[in-house]
């Protein structure tokens, strides 16, 4: 469950060693190439739910100097803007430069964060609408565990709807366990019931609902299974985070309902996270 509870330090804080080093809480593994972690958080931060920073490790040794620079990946806060920690949601890449070696952290070990949050998946980008799409795969769903758990996205919007794509069953592990948590969430439980619908889907192992949710949405299936009429720029809005490929086919998809797409500049009816992929 990614709701842990903080954890009690009786001594004081180690001193950090990196720059911008914040200690690892807790880690949890969901299968053997997804994982996700708590970290603490920078007194001064202060982030909109949605929004991602620069984190990493310093990589191995130059074999000259000995020096070691840091290795920064871009990653959504999976938690919302008042938690007291800040937790991640990451892909185990073996050969990657950073996972490699991220995926090998413990409690008491420390990072690096960048305490500069950007990004494009956050309620102002977005005009006023009734009903908001979260089309996420693979690790995509990170900036939408951040605001499922934010009370404004249930003041803003009279119904959520999450789709998650990925692979293999246990892949959806993370975002089924968290969204089963939503309703029993002392600060927003009472908002979120009845409010959200998960669609998850899967393109390799059999699952209930199997096919890629692009599919699923040019053929109509997701609209029948629902029970809504599809997708209309008048009520509906759009947040978009994955494949490099998955939101270029989903921007044509929504596009293709007349929705545009909108910046923090200039809110529209959908918007495309395009800083990583997912």
């Amino acid at each position: 469950m990614t709701e842990q509870k903080p954890v009690t330090q009786t001594n004081a804080k180690p001193v950090p060693t990196l720059p911008d080093a914040q200690t690892v809480t807790s880690v949890k593994h969901w299968t053997d190439s997804l994982f996700s972690f708590r970290v603490s958080r920078p007194t001064s931060l202060r982030f909109r739910s949605g929004e991602f920073v620069m984190i990493g490790l310093l990589g191995d040794p130059d074999p000259k100097s000995g020096k070691q620079k840091p290795l920064l990946r871009a990653y959504s806060i999976a938690s919302p803007s008042w938690d007291e920690e800040l937790e991640f949601y990451s892909i185990k890449v073996q050969d990657g430069p950073l996972t490699s070696k991220l995926q090998h952290i413990q409690p008491g070990d420390q990072l690096i964060l960048r305490p500069k949050p950007v990004g494009t998946l956050v309620h102002d980008a977005l005009l006023p609408g009734k009903r908001l799409w979260l089309f996420a795969t693979g690790t995509g769903f990170a900036p939408f565990a951040s605001l499922l758990r934010e009370p404004e996205t249930y003041e803003k919007f009279d119904q959520v709807i999450v789709t998650h794509t990925t692979r293999d069953v246990a892949d959806l592990e993370y975002s089924q366990t968290l969204i089963n948590s939503l309703d029993d969430d002392p600060l927003i439980g009472d908002l979120v019931e009845g409010k959200v619908v998960y669609y998850p889907t899967t393109t390799r192992e059999h699952s209930s609902k199997m096919g890629r949710i692009t599919t699923l949405l040019e053929n109509g299936t997701v609209f029948e299974d629902l029970g809504i009429d599809g997708i209309n720029a008048e009520t509906d809005r759009g947040m978009v985070c994955g494949s490099l490929g998955f939101n270029k086919d989903i921007k044509d998809i929504l596009e293709g309902f007349g929705l545009e797409e909108g910046a923090n500049s200039d809110p529209q009816h959908y918007v495309v996270e395009k800083a990583f992929v997912g």
